[in-house]
């Protein structure tokens, strides 16, 4: 049966996830630094659920019960007041809904102009209006965006919305997807994950990445609370195994790469295999340092180029490494090799693109508008495959 055939036939999808149980949590940078990375191992069980490298984890994560029980405290309810979702078959409690359906961040400008209309406390019905003029654009987003909705509760207590009329400004909770660290080749029944745990500070409150935070935080291991399920990407290793391959991934941008070289050293892939990887501090965030060494002593990966943008005066980031091997990377790149991106597509991607197109120019001879073409050809061709975010 055929890894595609398995997955059509296993009962669990994004609408039936499967309940999956976390075997291994390691933290995988120093407690000196400044990063705090995971490696997660969730066991796929008898589920019939089925993976590719290069695949997504979807999990449905819940908020925080202080959280929630913040919000419940806000809208002076007892969380048992019953609450209709949309589309939802039947009413659940305030609590249920808080917890697992609904997201607490994220508020919006209609729920300002709630406050505006409800408001009984002339302050607050005044900051409110003024937020929403048509001058105060840029503030009120800025306002919006570093808050949550228990920030506007305790702001604008006042306006006093039923549990019910709070509900219905929320937006559901979706699930989270996360790049696979692993390959079936190598663990076909369970599936890795590389996840830095988000936490920062916005107006004063500390906040937490619901689903890292629930992976990290809340879910103890060996109890099956994960709700999953398989994404499958376009993010695929060439099905010609003597194709060279070039992968980009700073940070946690690593996972596929991981998933990549255990099946390119599982398969005995004849191509070569080139990694570029960089993150903050090498004594502090050299994720699975050991594993590419291995590698290297094996033959699997051909060439490991490091960037650690503070362990100098000035910063190194993987395009600089990029840039000092433009020569020779446009030589695999002539030779029909595979590129691959993974990680913050804000800056880091863009910059890479920015590094290959005017490798493209001076290694090549192309003048700009054959570069662009250049890349263009190798994303229709499947060549050049981006997973950013």
């Amino acid at each position: 049966m055929s890894s595609h055939e398995a997955t059509s036939q296993c009962p669990f999808n994004k609408n039936n996830p499967y309940l999956a149980t976390m075997t291994q949590r390691i933290r995988l940078s120093s407690p000196q630094g400044e990063k705090e990375t995971y490696h997660f191992v969730v066991d796929l069980g008898g589920s019939g659920l089925t993976y590719k490298a290069g695949d997504s984890l979807g999990i449905y994560a819940t908020n925080a019960q202080a959280d929630v029980d913040e919000v419940i405290a806000a809208l002076r309810a007892t969380g048992d007041e019953q609450v209709t979702l949309p589309k939802a078959e039947a009413p659940v409690t305030l609590r249920q809904a808080l917890t697992s359906e609904l997201t607490l961040s994220g508020p919006t400008k209609k729920y300002l102009e709630f406050v505006a209309e409800r408001a009984t406390d002339p302050s607050e019905k005044e900051k409110a209006v003024a937020l929403l003029a048509v001058d105060k654009a840029e503030e009120c987003t800025s306002f919006l965006y570093n808050r949550a909705y228990i920030d506007l509760l305790l702001e604008f207590p006042s306006a006093n919305p039923t549990p019910q009329e709070f509900t219905g400004f929320l937006r559901k909770l979706m699930p989270r997807l996360y790049s696979i660290a692993s390959s079936p080749e190598k663990h076909p029944n369970e599936i890795h994950l590389c996840v830095a745990i988000v936490r920062y500070t916005t107006n004063g409150r500390k906040r937490n990445g619901v689903c890292s935070s629930f992976l990290s935080d809340r879910v103890a291991v060996g109890e099956p609370k994960i709700p999953v399920f398989v994404a499958s990407s376009h993010f695929r290793l060439p099905e010609d195994k003597s194709k060279d391959v070039i992968m980009i991934g700073p940070g946690t941008g690593i996972a596929p790469f991981r998933a990549f070289l255990q099946e390119r050293s599982a398969t005995k892939a004849t191509g070569r295999n080139w990694l570029f990887f960089g993150d903050q501090r090498r004594s502090c965030d050299f994720l699975y340092c050991d594993e590419w060494e291995q590698y290297m002593r094996e033959g699997s990966l051909t060439r490991l180029d490091l960037a650690f943008s503070r362990d100098q005066d000035y910063k190194i980031y993987v395009q600089d490494r990029l840039r000092e091997n433009a020569a020779e990377i446009w030589q695999w790149l002539q030779g029909g090799a595979y590129l691959y991106v993974c990680g913050d597509a804000k800056r880091m991607a863009k910059d890479v693109d920015a590094v290959l197109l005017k490798t493209a120019m001076e290694q090549g001879g192309l003048d700009e508008e054959a570069a662009q073409q250049y890349f263009k050809d190798m994303k229709k061709d499947k060549r050049y495959l981006r997973d950013v975010y």
